[in-house]
């Protein structure tokens, strides 16, 4: 009996470790985080992949919450009379947030390879851009994964970017039909601007594979890089062009002889009139096959 009393004196008195010992505050046991952390912002997370007690990935049956957050007993435990509840070794969000090395630790332990192969050294590791900065890992569904719930992520950021998705002329972003991931890879690549495919061509083949050729004549700006005349984010051009024709034709070429300039000597006498408003209105008027030409006839990419 008095052996009974004093085992439950000290379980009542004891500190956080010999608490833990009699399993009553273990912090590798969810319940010990949800007794407190009961609101549906956090208990999303046992509904996701991250929730999986029998996935040994995720180490959350062994470790609990503990496998993201890290060593928590002290917080987890009684904190001393009139002291702060400390915090668990990682914390993902707000003032009291870790370095942002210790929580994309937290995370690389578990996601390496794949999409995130390349991420060591990327655009947004070098930034200092934590995980946690698009993720949401507590969600039920991510949103940055979503096609329609995306782009305002990025949007966060990248405001240029945001602002030409709304131009007259822009990819299906903000509609839904294709994401910024589609095209980029957030978490690194081998090519520029974190694109997912080596070259901004190859990227742009992805969904335009009628542009690539090869052709008999080729336009030499396609196959050097499709961004010479178009902006893939928006444009108040048709068609994403940077400029409207001839505008754009004539960062490269010299139209002053050609032969619907009035100085291009079409008006001398015996000459046909010149038809200025032929390029003035477009060049693809007639320069249809701006992109190349398989036509025998086809060099200067007319229909």
């Amino acid at each position: 009996m008095l052996k009974s009393i004093l085992l439950t004196l000290a379980i009542l008195f004891a500190t956080p470790q010999l608490v833990f010992a009699q399993g009553q505050s273990d912090p590798k046991e969810v319940k010990t985080c949800t007794n407190c952390h009961d609101t549906p912002a956090v208990l999303g997370v046992l509904h996701t992949a991250h929730g999986v007690k029998a996935d040994t990935r995720t180490k959350i049956g062994e470790e609990g919450c503990q496998s993201c957050h890290g060593e928590s007993t002290a917080h987890a435990g009684r904190p001393p009379e009139g002291q702060p509840r400390p915090k668990p070794a990682v914390v993902f969000s707000g003032p009291a947030a870790s370095p942002v090395a210790e929580r994309n630790k937290a995370c690389s332990g578990c996601h390496q390879g794949g999409e995130v192969v390349h991420w060591a050294g990327s655009a947004h590791d070098t930034a200092d851009v934590p995980c946690s900065a698009c993720h949401a890992s507590h969600k039920t569904q991510d949103p940055v994964l979503g096609k329609t719930t995306q782009a305002p992520i990025c949007f966060t950021c990248h405001a240029e970017q945001r602002a030409a998705a709304v131009k007259p002329s822009h990819h299906p972003v903000t509609e839904g039909v294709m994401s910024c991931s589609d095209c980029h890879n957030p978490m690194g690549s081998t090519g520029p601007h974190l694109l997912r495919a080596d070259t901004v061509n190859d990227t742009c083949y992805g969904c335009h594979d009628e542009k690539r050729g090869p052709f008999l004549w080729e336009h030499a700006p396609v196959t050097e890089d499709c961004t010479i005349c178009h902006t893939p984010h928006g444009s108040v051009q048709p068609t994403l062009l940077k400029q409207r024709a001839p505008y754009l034709c004539e960062n490269c070429h010299n139209s002053s002889a050609h032969s619907s300039q009035p100085l291009s000597g079409a008006n001398l006498p015996g000459r046909p009139q010149a038809a200025r408003q032929l390029v003035l209105h477009g060049c693809v008027n007639c320069h249809s096959e701006v992109h190349g030409s398989n036509h025998p006839s086809g060099i200067r990419m007319g229909r």
